[in-house]
């Protein structure tokens, strides 16, 4: 069987840990930022993990991760 491709947005955007959970940035982060308080900011900084819903088919765009 041929090897499956990965995602190239995928796999700038996701990583995996060792217990299989996905990890990701947060969004909101890049422009526009004079208007967002500092907190928000600061908050945005800190990554976050994917929603369960979305796990199964992020780990199937990224299957060599």
């Amino acid at each position: 069987m041929p090897k499956q491709k990965t995602h190239s947005g995928a796999k700038k955007r996701f990583n995996l840990t060792k217990n299989g959970k996905v990890k990701r940035a947060h969004a909101y982060k890049s422009h526009i930022l004079n208007k967002k308080s500092t907190k928000r900011k600061r908050g945005l900084r800190k990554g976050g993990y994917a929603d369960k819903s979305n796990v199964a088919a992020i780990k199937k765009m990224i299957p060599y991760k």
